[in-house]
């Protein structure tokens, strides 16, 4: 008898949980909308790669940041997966985006960064933003996308221990369930205390055929890879497996810049040192330091460093999409 009434009241409990969420999968569709593309590989099984849209709107200047997404775009389809851009227009997360929505990523210059704490208030007021790293995770998490690519995720910044500036982007990789693709992570960041956090949050950081992890405009960190896998197949493998043990949050797959386009580790160490000297002066920071300091690395490098920037980025969708067909 008792065994009987508690049995029906974790029968009720589990409706009411069940009933709660249809009702928040209710609400969160009005708050995204998926391409018709999207939307049908997603139920047939085909093999996406999810985009950023700083990297348009914020990571270069126009034409090169609308050729650099399309491009990207037809790199994945050569790979024999659909590519999803992701960004907020009209206070919807967009998965997919067409031509025009593109144009518009790469021509308005004030566009707002949407990282996970902008989400609700571009939203609400129907807003448009371009998705960092972290938003971006969480419109392909919405809408069953597991395979993300990117250029350098953000982590913690040098002299953090004063400033605790500390990128939402590694909170995001411990909570979401999105594998993401990139070329380590940004130079101008501290790269030991950034992978000791990614390990203390239990974030499982994959370095592609190299032994040391990559700093973005060059493959030398003088970090230790903390694994390395040689083959898009091995990495799917263990993408599947932690989805399988159920692991609440995603993956970093650090995949070295290309050694052709690859950047002497001791002259852009220099450029970074000067441009973050020069971010001190100004007293810039936050969301605001990041861009700063890529512009003067760009300008400090003549363009080169914009250069590495596109191929890099090129080289990771082409993983990015070798693996989500491999999954």
């Amino acid at each position: 008898m008792v065994w009987d009434l508690n049995y029906r009241k974790s029968i009720i409990s589990e409706y009411g949980r069940l009933k709660e969420n249809f009702v928040s999968c209710a609400e969160m569709k009005a708050f995204l909308n998926i391409h018709p593309e999207v939307t049908k590989a997603v139920q047939t099984g085909m093999p996406i790669v999810a985009l950023e849209s700083t990297i348009i709107a914020h990571g270069m200047p126009y034409p090169e940041n609308l050729e650099t997404a399309k491009k990207l775009e037809s790199i994945i389809r050569a790979e024999g997966a659909i590519p999803a851009t992701i960004a907020v227009l009209h206070g919807k997360i967009c998965v997919g985006l067409g031509q025009q929505e593109l144009e518009l990523l790469a021509t308005q210059s004030d566009m707002p960064k949407a990282s996970r704490r902008d989400l609700p208030l571009l939203l609400a007021q129907k807003q448009h933003g371009a998705t960092t790293v972290a938003a971006t995770m969480i419109g392909a998490s919405l809408a069953g996308i597991h395979i993300f690519a990117t250029g350098g995720v953000g982590g913690v910044h040098r002299g953090a221990s004063q400033t605790m500036d500390i990128s939402a982007d590694l909170q995001e990789l411990a909570q979401t369930p999105v594998a993401v693709v990139s070329a380590g992570v940004k130079s101008i960041l501290d790269i030991p205390l950034t992978l000791e956090y990614l390990e203390t949050h239990g974030v499982p950081v994959i370095c592609y055929q190299t032994d040391e992890f990559p700093a973005f405009y060059t493959r030398k960190s003088g970090s230790k890879s903390p694994s390395r896998l040689d083959s898009p197949q091995e990495i799917a493998a263990v993408i599947q497996a932690q989805r399988q043990l159920g692991y609440p949050g995603g993956m970093l797959i650090a995949n070295p810049i290309p050694a052709s386009y690859s950047m002497n580790k001791e002259q852009i160490s220099l450029i970074i040192d000067q441009a973050i000297e020069e971010a001190d002066r100004l007293q810039i920071h936050g969301k605001e330091l990041t861009p700063f300091l890529l512009n003067k690395i760009k300008l400090l490098t003549e363009g080169d460093s914009l250069f590495s920037n596109i191929q890099l980025v090129y080289n990771n969708a082409r993983l990015a999409a070798q693996i989500a067909s491999a999954m």
